[in-house]
């Protein structure tokens, strides 16, 4: 069945970046799949997937492509089909790493309202984005992300206890053998650590939330995997000032609010591009303080960085990190830290277009792909207009 074309940009050479992005991406990351026909599906639900009208359920998709007939074949293709998505997900990843030069790795959660019970992973979850729990499924994902651009290429679905144990359950999600329950830190640490596992990656700062986790042992086991990290962490978090010219050491451990507050005085102004508002240029006040933590590894204190940051120098830090980066220059520190803020944007602007949270099948496997093809489409979106853009600015600048 011939593919519906892709809908174009308003100008003629919008409409060639855009069908040489999307053709571009289909042939590198489908020729991993064994078969024509299912390079070819795959390229029909990346296709619907940026365009057909609602929801992004198999039933709309292929309603864009061609209907009833393409429907069966593309629940097929999804649910009862037998491809790896992780071959695609790393061939997104080395895609990416050439394509879009990545400052960091953003891990960010995912939730995913559920009204009924079936969907695989469906159970009442805290999602710090919401501020309160929620009936559905929480997932992780990894963004590549830099100031311009951010995608995510790969995802890990959180499992509660009764999707594990219940065998019923388990049966109907065929849910693979050999998975084991999972905290939020736990499923976001593992996923970091298995996209660094793609292969010839570059290794980027990991930028993750630790708030109300077990700091200790997810910043010990990505340290185990030589991952350096970013972390986002409680301003009551107990650390270790380790500078001896500062206040606060030889205290023992004390909060990271009061470090901080105590140590105003190495505060400098950052600028820092805000991805969120469009590039817009913000100033904050930022420091950095040497301090150190137990390794639940080792047993022995491991140097660390806090970085806080103030909007108002007379009202408390409104961010707090923790990273193992000691040598970066603290504004360097900052700018990385916010490009959770583009990942946010794209969640809002892109990801929830192109169907991050609208797979309506009920099975681990299915979810997965549909979830790898939704991360295949987020691409060929801002890579397009990233194109565009730039196509846009040699003509303005001639």
């Amino acid at each position: 069945m011939p593919l519906p074309p892709d809908r174009p940009p308003s100008t003629p050479a919008g409409t060639a970046i855009c069908d040489g992005v999307v053709t571009g991406l289909s042939a590198t990351l489908f020729s991993v799949l064994p078969r024509r026909d299912q390079r070819l599906k795959a390229e029909q639900y990346l296709r619907g997937l940026r365009h057909a009208k609602g929801r992004k359920s198999i039933r709309n998709i292929a309603g864009y492509i061609g209907g009833a007939t393409a429907e069966q074949g593309l629940h097929h293709f999804i649910s009862d089909s037998t491809w790896d998505w992780q071959p695609m997900r790393a061939a997104l990843a080395a895609h990416l790493e050439q394509a879009a030069a990545p400052q960091a790795w953003v891990v960010r959660s995912l939730p995913i309202p559920k009204a009924g019970e079936h969907s695989v992973g469906v159970d009442r979850l805290f999602a710090p984005q919401l501020g309160h729990t929620f009936r559905g499924q929480q997932a992780f994902g990894v963004w590549f992300a830099s100031e311009e651009l951010s995608t995510p290429v790969n995802w890990r679905l959180l499992l509660p206890d009764q999707w594990l144990t219940d065998h019923e359950r388990r049966e109907r999600a065929r849910i693979p053998e050999g998975l084991a329950r999972e905290s939020r830190e736990e499923c976001a640490t593992a996923v970091a650590i298995e996209t660094a596992q793609y292969g010839d990656l570059a290794r980027r700062p990991v930028l993750l939330d630790l708030r109300g986790g077990a700091i200790r042992p997810t910043l010990a086991r990505l340290a185990a995997a030589r991952m350096p990290v970013i972390g986002r962490i409680d301003p009551s978090c107990r650390l270790t000032v380790a500078d001896r010219a500062l206040p606060g050491f030889g205290a023992g451990p004390l909060p990271a609010l009061q470090i901080l507050e105590s140590t105003k005085g190495l505060r400098r102004p950052v600028r820092w591009l805000d991805a969120a508002r469009r590039g817009t240029s913000r100033t904050s006040l930022a420091s950095g303080v040497r301090v150190s933590l137990l390794d639940p590894r080792t047993g022995r204190q491991r140097s660390m960085l806090l970085l806080g940051e103030w909007r108002d120098p007379q009202r408390p830090p409104v961010g707090v990190w923790l990273t193992d980066l000691l040598n970066a220059p603290v504004g360097s520190l900052l700018q990385t830290a916010k490009l959770t803020r583009r990942v946010d944007r794209d969640v809002a602007e892109v990801g929830e277009q192109v169907g991050l949270r609208d797979f309506v099948g009920r099975s681990f496997r299915g979810w997965h792909r549909h979830i790898t093809l939704v991360s295949a489409a987020h691409a060929a979106t801002v890579l397009s207009a990233q194109g565009v853009a730039l196509d846009l600015r040699r003509d303005q600048a001639a």
